[in-house]
């Protein structure tokens, strides 16, 4: 004696990137803390904001960041950060202190902390070029009509 047992097709819907449009975002750094602000990129670029998030799949959006020299810390992390960067030969390792690495190189700062909250993996890779960092107020991608993106 066969039961026939009904089977409800349930299948997930996996977004790919011709259903999901890219949209530019525009961040003003000025004044922002920047692991909030670091965070909030990180989670636009990866896709986490949209309805149509996969995890496997690249489908976020571009941002834009401008005025990164003046991006600000809190507490004590201006005196303790420190960037460590190694060559791979005995004695390679260099240190820099925040408060040079944001004087010297300010776009890094803010790349290195949205990239060190995407995945590690092939995708990742992928993502933290979807992220434009510039010191100042000005940058090449009006064309693109960014939209202003609030973070508190």
């Amino acid at each position: 004696m066969r039961i026939a047992i009904s089977k409800s097709v349930r299948t997930t819907k996996y977004a790919t990137k011709a259903e999901n449009p890219e949209k530019w975002y525009l961040v003003d750094a000025e004044g922002k803390v920047l692991g909030r602000m670091a965070s909030e990129i990180a989670k636009r670029i990866r896709g986490k904001s949209s309805p149509q998030y996969t995890p496997n799949a690249d489908t976020g959006d571009f941002v834009v960041v401008i005025n990164a020299e003046k991006v600000k810390v809190t507490g004590k992390r201006a005196e303790l950060k420190e960037y460590k960067t190694h060559s791979r030969y005995p004695g390679g390792q260099k240190i820099t202190p925040y408060s040079e690495m944001i004087v010297s190189k300010p776009e890094r700062v803010v790349e290195l902390a949205v990239k060190r909250m995407l995945p590690k993996t092939k995708l990742g890779k992928h993502l933290i070029h979807k992220l434009k960092v510039y010191r100042g107020s000005e940058h090449p991608h009006s064309a693109q009509k960014p939209v202003a993106l609030n973070i508190k």
